[in-house]
């Protein structure tokens, strides 16, 4: 089989990589690569900035139909964008706004929505979180207890939602809410739009185990949310709600993401010597590395695949196949984080701002962060049900 792309996609991705190894040079001293950066106080204004530039470029939503700011690409020239912008480590692209809801409007949305959202999300003037988890409704997102009730022309919400990344920053938030009370599942739920200005609405910051602060809470009190803000139907949030989480899955990005620090630990293990050799002679670190190298190669194998099946419009072989791509690719961030600070020794452990800290830190950050991955989006465990249901046909537990 012929895995090349062909020399227009080649063309293509090498303005992606010249853009960003110019850009990526007006990053902030000590930028991180992922939600700990982008959500940051340093690491946010270079994101808004790298957004806008995005935007200027035609980029930013390049999939999108051109009426709502995109320029109608195929899908695998948004995985190569997504392939070289993992590999920079570079911000700009909102991962709720550009990588959730919009897809989710122009699948589903009134034509209102559409015009009144999508528009800004393109020019990289309006950014998103996600309201779903709850205290008690994480991965059992169906048991979710925030109220909407009708009120004449306005919903009125009441409730928490927690682990909200990013809402701190937000303009929007999409969010799940229970409109009828005597359905205690997926079947009473509703799904809604609303103005993070909007009076009622509370955000308190979660600091992570490493510092960062890129998860919130979400307090709802009384808030009144216009009726044309609702996507779809009363009490049909949840199908809207599978058809968000099945956009843009490819995961190539974390894929490409690893790759990079990857290279940054073979440059470490050609420099650093031990016992008087460099560490890369050492057979067992050669062979970690190797390792490492064979999985990465392995998971971009899967990524690409998922946006070939898209492509061709198997979409229920994408969905078990990106469920698949999920699984590998955190799974993958984390060994690669566990495998850097064991080639690294105790030094690995050093925090970024240490002069004794190897390659910044980033992999003694990596090692705290990288076990959120595997849940975030989807647990481990509920991707490979997803697997076994949609992909395999296999029949669920009752």
């Amino acid at each position: 089989m012929d895995f090349k792309l062909t020399p227009e996609q080649e063309a293509l991705k090498k303005e992606f990589e010249q853009f960003f190894e110019e850009e990526m040079k007006k990053a902030p001293p000590g930028w991180v690569y992922g939600l700990e950066g982008l959500y940051s106080d340093e690491g946010w204004p270079f994101n808004v900035y790298m957004a806008k530039r995005l935007a200027e470029k035609g980029w930013l939503v390049r999939p999108w139909p051109a009426e709502y700011g995109g320029c109608n690409a195929p899908m695998m020239e948004q995985l190569i964008f997504s392939d070289v912008i993992g590999y920079y480590g570079a911000p700009g692209v909102d991962p709720l706004g550009v990588g959730m809801i919009g897809p989710t409007l122009l699948a589903v949305g009134s034509e209102e929505q559409k015009r009144e959202h999508l528009p800004p999300i393109a020019r990289a003037e309006r950014f998103w979180c996600q309201g779903w988890s709850e205290p008690n409704a994480g991965s059992d997102l169906a048991a979710l207890t925030t109220r909407a009730v009708r009120d004449g022309d306005d919903w009125i919400i009441n409730g928490q939602k927690c682990w909200n990344t990013g809402a701190h920053r937000a303009d929007w938030t999409f969010m799940l809410a229970r409109t009828n009370p005597e359905e205690k599942r997926s079947k009473g739920l509703t799904y809604f739009l609303v103005d993070m200005k909007s009076p009622g609405i509370t955000v308190k910051t979660i600091e992570s185990m490493e510092g960062s602060r890129h998860f919130n809470e979400i307090y709802f009190d009384d808030v009144r949310v216009p009726a044309r803000n609702m996507v779809g139907e009363v009490n049909g949030g949840w199908a809207i709600t599978q058809a968000t989480m099945n956009f843009e899955r490819s995961s190539v990005g974390v894929i490409s993401g690893v790759r990079r620090a990857l290279l940054d630990l073979v440059d470490f293990c050609k420099e650093t010597r031990w016992q008087g050799k460099p560490l890369a002679e050492n057979p067992f670190v050669r062979h970690q590395l190797a390792q490492l190298a064979i999985e990465i190669d392995v998971g971009r194998a899967m990524s690409y695949r998922v946006g070939w099946l898209q492509e061709k419009g198997e979409i229920i072989a994408a969905a078990a196949a990106a469920c698949g791509a999920k699984v590998y690719s955190t799974e993958l961030w984390h060994h690669a984080a566990c495998t850097g600070i064991e080639v690294m020794g105790l030094y690995g452990t050093v925090k970024g701002g240490s002069k004794w800290a190897p390659l910044r830190g980033q992999f003694e950050t990596l090692c705290q962060t990288t076990p959120g991955y595997k849940i975030g989006g989807g647990t481990s465990e509920i991707m490979r049900n997803i697997i076994a249901w949609v992909g395999l046909g296999l029949p669920r537990i009752k």
